[in-house]
C-alpha cells in the first residue's frame, strides 16, 4: 500500500497578461528590444546602437529650444489643389486625410524660438505629412523663415526631411527651389548664419535647394541624404554604387557635410555654433 497517494494534477489554462501596446520599441539595426521610456529619455535614439528614431516637429523643438520660447507662424497657409490632380486619391483626399492624421495644416512647423537665449529663426519638416513633400505652402513656409531671420537680423536653422518635390503640384513644387535658395542668398549678403541639419531620409529637391546650402551642414548619424534613389543612380550609370553610398557618413568623409551630430548633443552644438558665428561678429561689428 503506498504511502502517499498520487497527486491530482489539472491542467489549468492560465491567460498570459496583454503587453500594452507602445510599451517597448524595437531598434532596427540591433534587434534590440528598448523599453519606450528609456527612449523617451534619451530623446528617441536607442542608447547601445545609437540608432535615432524620426520624431515630430513639436518634439524635436522640445529637445532644442528653450523652454517655452517657440513663437510659430504662418499658421494660416494652406494647401489648395490648384491642378486639380487626379488618381488613386485626388490630391485634396490625401491632404484632408494627412491633416487628420497628423494635426497639422502641412508638412513645415516655423517660428522663432531662443537656444541658451540666442533668438533663431527656425523651421522643421515633418514626414508624417505627404512625407514631408515640398509643396507651395512648404516652400513659402521655408522662404518666410529665411526672411524672417533677414528682417529681424538672427540666425536661421532649417531641420530637413523630405521624400522631394510634391508631385501632386508639378511646376508649382518645382518653383519653391528657386524661391527657397534665392531667399538664402539674401540671407548671405548680409552675413546672418544659416544652419541646415538633415535628418532621416533628406532626398530629391529638397535635397538639392535649400538643404544643401546651409553655412553650416549638420546631420544625425545614419541619416539616409541623397537626390535620386540608389536605383536609379546605379542605372543611369551603369556602375556599381559604393558601400555606405548616400548615408551621412559617407557625405562627411567625402566633404558635403561639416558634421555628424547625434540629437542628444545638437542643442549644445548648435548652442556653440550660434555663439561663433553671431554672437562674436556681433560683439565686434
Amino acid at each position: 500500500m503506498a504511502l502517499f497517494s498520487k497527486p491530482k494534477y489539472s491542467t489549468v489554462t492560465v491567460k498570459k497578461k496583454d503587453i500594452p501596446v507602445g510599451l517597448w520599441e524595437k531598434c532596427p539595426i540591433s534587434g534590440e528590444i528598448v523599453y519606450r521610456k528609456e527612449l523617451e529619455q534619451n530623446q528617441m535614439v536607442v542608447p547601445n546602437s545609437g540608432y535615432h528614431f524620426r520624431i515630430d516637429p513639436e518634439r524635436r523643438l522640445s529637445f532644442l529650444l528653450d523652454q517655452d520660447s517657440f513663437v510659430e507662424m504662418e499658421t494660416k497657409l494652406v494647401s489648395m489643389d490648384a491642378l486639380n490632380f487626379q488618381g488613386v486619391s485626388s490630391y485634396e483626399e490625401k491632404l484632408k486625410e494627412h491633416r487628420g492624421k497628423t494635426g497639422r495644416r502641412d508638412a513645415v512647423y516655423s517660428g522663432t524660438g531662443t537656444i541658451h537665449g540666442i533668438p533663431i529663426s527656425i523651421a522643421v519638416m515633418d514626414f508624417r505629412f505627404l512625407g514631408a513633400s515640398m509643396g507651395a505652402v512648404v516652400g513659402e513656409r521655408i522662404a518666410r523663415t529665411i526672411e524672417r531671420a533677414l528682417e529681424e537680423k538672427m540666425p536661421c536653422v532649417i531641420i530637413s526631411t523630405s521624400g522631394g518635390a510634391r508631385m501632386y503640384e508639378g511646376i508649382l513644387s518645382l518653383m519653391q527651389m528657386a524661391k527657397t535658395s534665392a531667399a538664402l542668398g539674401r540671407l548671405r549678403k548680409k552675413g546672418l548664419p544659416y544652419v541646415s541639419i538633415l535628418t532621416n531620409p533628406t532626398t530629391a529637391g529638397v535635397m538639392a535647394s535649400y538643404a544643401s546650402l546651409g553655412d553650416i551642414i549638420l546631420a544625425e548619424p545614419g541619416a539616409l541624404i541623397g537626390f535620386a534613389g540608389p536605383r536609379v543612380i546605379k542605372e543611369t550609370t551603369q556602375q556599381a554604387l559604393p558601400e555606405g553610398f548616400q548615408t551621412a557618413e559617407f557625405l562627411l568623409e567625402h566633404g558635403l557635410l561639416d558634421q555628424i551630430v547625434p540629437r542628444t548633443e545638437m542643442r549644445d552644438r548648435l548652442h556653440v555654433l550660434l555663439t561663433a558665428m553671431y554672437l562674436k561678429r556681433k560683439e565686434t561689428s
